[in-house]
């Protein structure tokens, strides 16, 4: 009990003072802000909100509730980071695992290096630490990849120096996003791993790539077994009949798919009926990507 109170009474009189409607501070250039940027505050948890450009979208209930026993058990280890959005109003940029598991064992405070950031700032700070994480599934990493690329209009190779990984490894990344869905998931879930995924974009078609990617459940292939499988249709699939596929559609459609493709950030499928009627398809990988490209379409109006 001893070790517990004097955790709590961690950073009690910076937290006094970001607490004091005189001391409202909103940016590295107020009064006291050195004082408190920096440096670890004890935080109301209720004065937190999740960060909302948060990459994780899977927390698993089980690994939370080891968390939340170890927290019990020893306290918070390491602090989270929020920035400060008002007065007693917070913002998680990293640390939304330790945030949940204390609420689940009802703390009321959490020791807090405060920053004081933008929007972008922001999902920026959040996107790359979480990109350095070991627990990150491939398909998150891939995502997170692709949103420093649209939302903060990062290069590759800006990309390479912010998180620290070679330029080869962000695209490896990046083009696991052109799976299908249905494997994306899969992938996600721990059905296969990245190697499989990898193997398997060599398939353009993505109705073959779930039916190899079925294959690959029922039989438990290893990743070498797939690239096995993936090289010999391949060889087996005439490349001349893609390219006559592509030659039936009216030039107008040809060019103007790149530009969907362009703007909604996927390859866009268009198919066209003899009677000169056809059919958009805008793919989307996540529950956060389908409200990405909703706000695109909202914001076009």
């Amino acid at each position: 009990m001893a070790k517990a109170t004097k955790k709590q009474a961690l950073g009690r009189g910076l937290s006094a003072l970001l607490n004091d409607p005189s001391n409202n501070i909103q940016s590295a250039n107020d009064k006291n802000a050195d004082q408190v940027i920096g440096n670890i505050v004890e935080l109301d948890l209720d004065f937190i909100e999740v960060n909302p450009f948060q990459p994780r979208t899977n927390f698993s209930e089980e690994s939370l509730l080891e968390l939340a026993s170890s927290i019990k058990e020893l306290g918070i280890i390491q602090p989270i980071t929020v920035r400060k959005i008002g007065l007693n109003e917070y913002q998680l940029v990293s640390g939304e695992r330790r945030f949940r598991a204390s609420k689940l064992i009802g703390l009321e405070s959490i020791p807090a290096y405060v920053r004081i950031a933008n929007d972008q700032e922001s999902l920026e700070m959040a996107l790359v630490e979480n990109i350095q994480r070991q627990d990150l599934d491939p398909i998150e990493i891939a995502l997170s990849y692709q949103r420093l690329i649209d939302e903060i209009k990062l290069t590759q190779e800006q990309m390479s120096e912010r998180v620290g990984k070679k330029r080869s490894t962000i695209t490896n990344y990046l083009r696991l996003l052109k799976l299908d869905p249905i494997i994306q998931t899969g992938m996600r879930d721990g059905f296969i791993s990245m190697g499989h995924g990898r193997a398997l974009i060599a398939i353009e078609d993505q109705t073959v790539q779930l039916d190899i990617y079925e294959k690959v459940l029922s039989n438990k292939l290893s990743v070498r077994e797939t690239e096995t499988l993936v090289r010999h249709f391949n060889n087996k699939t005439e490349a001349p009949s893609k390219k006559e596929a592509s030659e039936d559609l009216p030039k107008f459609i040809k060019k103007g798919v790149n530009v969907f493709s362009e703007y909604f950030g996927h390859k866009i499928d268009v198919k066209v009926s003899k009677n000169g009627k056809g059919k958009i398809t805008i793919p989307f990988h996540s529950e956060e990507d389908f409200n990405r490209i909703k706000k695109l379409i909202e914001g076009a109006k």
